[in-house]
């Protein structure tokens, strides 16, 4: 089997490339795909060091699968190129999310979407897929109206720069508290601040960030009626996202037997006693393809509601791990 990954050196592109090798998916023959200005880098993989290509339309040829991990322009150009050489493209931009022809997966919830690829598969958002793995076992339990959400998004969503900027100006500041530190990658400081837009502004005053985990989420749980009203937060924490959720459901759920449900469902840990201490955070996830789920407890306002929080790494479950997890049941 020959797999390229296409944009390897981005934090996703490593992190596919660390997935790989930890899952031990037996690969004859790994590329390494970016631009024209990394091309020539060396990567390991398996005590291997691979030179990293520059990614052109005749690049594809004789591939198996390719692990997107570029914008949505890059994931755009070379789709194509991809599906005519006879490759399965996973991609992990939003380019074709909402394409009917498209299956979007979270292989622990509709992995039985894949068989239906006409060379294109893509991986959700990064929010959708940490939610989206809490509220799926609750889901099995009845079917869910609705949900309200908050995220707590980690830098590393803006990729190794937006990480880069908040270790700079935490660093900064440690030496004078009140420098003045120059945004790059965020709109303003993200050091000791939280910004709560992500995305660019729609009509409804929502932003598409937001507007993801409603669409996204009818597409992969099968709910056309589905409705999210969500607020996403760009938070000073390095990787692993964070979202507090209000599902609301048909029927009304006992709450020990979503905690059961909970335990059953491949993907997620189970992190709930709050008399002991014991609730997901994104510091216990970090760099785990676990998705930590707790505070599970009645909604007050709502008859057939639960409230819960849950954690899980954005690099890893909320991107690379997920497509090679969708690359494994291919």
């Amino acid at each position: 089997m020959k797999v390229a990954i296409l944009g390897a050196t981005g934090a996703v592109g490593r992190q596919m490339i660390e997935c790989l090798e930890e899952r031990n998916i037996k690969i004859d023959e790994l590329i390494l795909l970016a631009s024209e200005k990394s091309a020539g880098k060396k990567m390991k993989f398996k005590n291997e060091e691979i030179v990293v290509r520059e990614a052109k339309e005749d690049s594809f040829k004789g591939l198996d699968v390719v692990l997107g991990a570029t914008e949505n322009s890059y994931a755009k150009h070379f789709a194509p190129h991809i599906v005519s050489s006879n490759a399965v493209f996973i991609d992990n931009s939003s380019a074709f999310r909402q394409d009917d022809e498209v299956p979007l997966v979270i292989p622990e919830i509709n992995k039985e979407d894949i068989k239906n690829n006409k060379g294109i598969i893509a991986n959700p958002n990064c929010s959708t897929i940490i939610t989206l793995m809490a509220v799926a076992p609750i889901n099995k339990l009845s079917k869910v109206d609705f949900i309200i959400a908050s995220t707590y998004q980690a830098v590393s969503g803006a990729g190794i720069g937006g990480m880069s900027e908040l270790k700079n100006q935490i660093e900064e500041l440690s030496k004078d508290e009140n420098a003045k530190v120059i945004p790059n990658v965020f709109k303003y400081p993200i050091a000791h601040n939280l910004i709560p837009k992500i995305g660019d502004a729609c009509d409804n005053l929502y932003t598409k960030e937001e507007m993801k985990m409603q669409n996204e989420g009818r597409k992969i749980m099968h709910l056309p009626e589905l409705k999210v009203s969500c607020t996403c937060v760009r938070v000073p924490i390095l990787r692993s996202h964070s979202i507090s959720a209000v599902v609301v459901t048909k029927d009304k759920l006992n709450i020990d037997d979503i905690k059961s449900e909970m335990l059953k469902f491949k993907g997620v840990s189970l992190v709930d006693d709050l008399n002991k201490d014991l609730y997901p955070m994104p510091i216990n996830t970090c760099n785990k393809d676990i998705v930590e789920v707790g505070r599970i407890r009645k909604d007050l306002i709502f008859e057939n509601g639960i409230d819960l929080f849950c954690s899980g790494d954005q690099i890893r479950k909320g991107a690379a791990t997920n497509a090679v997890e969708i690359l494994e049941n291919l």
